[in-house]
């Protein structure tokens, strides 16, 4: 009698279009707050939407790098990781001993978060810096900021420098300095004139750098194709370009790399779960694009096309399935 009950209660759920099936799962994300944090909560949203009874639960950790290693090792069954961060697992580069096979995506989330070097007005027309470039031709004394030493945007400016022929010990010798500091910690150096540039990979308008350039006239400077080239094929980021405007004191286009981030898992979920993952967050994309203004512009075929690591096949098989990918 009561697995006639059972059953019953099944189809009827599924006559409504319910599923009786609920997860459980830890989504290791980054500090207790910020953006990867709302990310996890419009996750967990949707996922409760197309099965109730769910709980997404968000993980701090030290960010994607760390995730990486997680999902490797089956500590956690989501993580989310920058497209820099994937892309280095692929290559077995440091701090990975050898190459990580084991990581499929579920979704793109976003990429659009750039690199963005700011630096002063005074400091640039004092030393004739107009472009990103012009830093290794004037050799200025630069007191600039990157994010703490292990964050992959400190990972990618540094690159950025070195792409232009500088160096940390560069910088240094011509009577600079490199400053470690977090996003917050950056605008404050530079609203008390303490670094001259700092140099972060997060989305246009964020706070600290609104903040920053209320208090500080400032000059956003574009990064050459060659070194967006340069960049794109060693680290797998996208061109990008700032419009104009998007701050007022920046007048004109600014051209640029971005940082993207993929919800990724272990290769050994099995397809239906990553089937429902998928789902999940199609049907349900209004929880993601909620999670943040900068998330409305999110769309299903957007979920469906990145190319750093493979799909798990579950979820590619339900991207084709809703018409997605070919």
């Amino acid at each position: 009698m009561l697995r006639i009950i059972i059953c019953g209660l099944a189809f009827a759920l599924a006559s409504l279009g319910v599923s009786a099936e609920s997860y459980k799962m830890t989504l290791s994300g980054a500090s207790p707050s910020g953006l990867w944090t709302m990310i996890g909560m419009g996750i967990d949203g949707a996922v409760k939407d197309s099965f109730p009874g769910s709980t997404i639960t968000y993980q701090t950790s030290g960010g994607g790098l760390a995730n990486i290693a997680l999902i490797d090792q089956g500590k956690v069954e989501l993580g989310i990781a920058h497209d820099v961060e994937l892309h280095i697992a692929n290559l077995g580069a440091k701090p990975f001993p050898k190459p990580i096979t084991s990581l499929r995506a579920i979704a793109l989330l976003y990429n659009w978060a750039p690199m963005q070097m700011v630096i002063t007005k005074a400091f640039a027309e004092k030393y004739g810096i107009h472009s990103f470039d012009d830093i290794a031709v004037k050799k200025p004394p630069l007191r600039v900021a990157f994010n703490k030493r292990g964050n992959i945007t400190e990972h990618v400016a540094v690159a950025m420098f070195k792409a232009i022929g500088v160096t940390v010990d560069d910088i240094r010798n011509w009577g600079g300095d490199i400053i470690y500091a977090a996003s917050d910690e950056q605008g404050d150096l530079m609203k008390d004139k303490r670094i001259d540039m700092f140099a972060n990979g997060v989305f246009v308008r964020t706070s600290f750098i609104v903040q920053a350039g209320d208090a500080v006239e400032l000059v956003l400077l574009p990064v050459s194709e060659r070194v967006i080239n340069n960049l794109s094929q060693e680290l797998h980021v996208a061109p990008f370009v700032i419009k104009a405007g998007s701050y007022p004191w920046q007048t004109v286009d600014v051209p640029t790399v971005a940082l993207g981030a993929v919800l990724a898992v272990n290769s050994r979920m099995d397809d239906k779960v990553a089937h429902d993952l998928a789902g999940a967050l199609h049907k349900h994309i209004e929880r993601l694009q909620g999670a943040h203004s900068s998330l409305k512009v999110i769309t299903p075929e957007f979920l469906a096309s990145q190319k750093v690591i493979p799909y798990h096949p579950g979820a590619e098989a339900y991207y084709r399935e809703a018409g997605l990918l070919k």
